[in-house]
């Protein structure tokens, strides 16, 4: 091979190397997630005798600090071993963190959705059999101004049980990166945000705690509520209590 074309194509995969990081360093999509955690995760209702589901978050997310856009993988799966029957899940986002779009799912009315939730989607999972998970791919944008949660619920087909629930447990970081690309945020972390002007400043306004004491919905009222989505459709109740406005 002559000297000039090996110079050529050199170069040709030099550029297609800087493409390439170019292309990764601004897509804050799921091929940041770390491995699936079901952190956050409870039983509500008693499923059948030989049927465990449960779900997973990845363990971290990449929120791309110009857009806000991120995406991320919701799992449910039956780790038990008998057929799980029809079930559905359900994903719902919270504060910062808005979903956009879940594949193959339905957006829940606004007017149905959870009180303090932005936005959700409706998923039907179908019989899973013993050891098999199904995945839905997720997107979502993230306001790093504010702390953001999401939950994951696995219904009976029929609406009237939750089998397993998963939040809202928050994605957040404790060391803003604005300067960089994105901003890697991990589950079952509170975000805090780079106050107005300076970071930390005593002036910036507080962000509202999100910790491990609200990492669940109570399973009182609000478990029941959840009930209500499978069937029809309904999330909380629709006599809402008004929304309270943040100061």
């Amino acid at each position: 091979m002559s000297s000039r074309r090996t110079a050529a194509v050199a170069g040709s995969l030099v550029a297609a190397s800087f493409s390439a990081v170019v292309i990764l360093s601004g897509t804050a999509g799921a091929e940041d997630e770390g491995p699936g955690s079901s952190k956050g995760g409870k039983v509500v209702d008693e499923a059948p005798a030989g049927v465990k589901l449960t779900t997973r978050l990845p363990e971290k997310i990449s929120v791309d600090n110009g857009s806000g856009r991120t995406a991320l993988t919701a799992t449910v799966k039956n780790d038990g071993n008998k057929y799980s029957g029809k079930v559905l899940l359900l994903v719902v986002g919270f504060d910062g963190l808005t979903v956009k779009s879940v594949q193959g799912c339905s957006r829940i009315a606004e007017m149905n959705l959870p009180e303090g939730s932005n936005s959700g989607f409706r998923c039907p999972v179908g019989n899973l059999a013993a050891g098999e998970s199904t995945s839905y791919a997720v997107d979502a944008t993230y306001d790093l101004g504010k702390a953001g949660k999401i939950c994951l619920s696995v219904q009976t087909g029929d609406g009237k049980k939750t089998l397993w629930q998963q939040g809202p447990v928050p994605f957040g970081t404790t060391n803003p990166s604005p300067d960089a690309p994105a901003t890697p945020l991990l589950l079952g972390t509170d975000n805090k945000p780079v106050s107005p002007g300076k970071p930390d400043s005593p002036g910036g306004k507080e962000l509202p705690k999100t910790g491990p004491a609200r990492a669940l919905l109570p399973l009182g009222a609000a478990g029941a509520s959840l009930l209500a989505a499978g069937a029809a459709g309904m999330w909380w109740s629709q006599r809402r209590r008004p929304v309270r406005q943040e100061v």
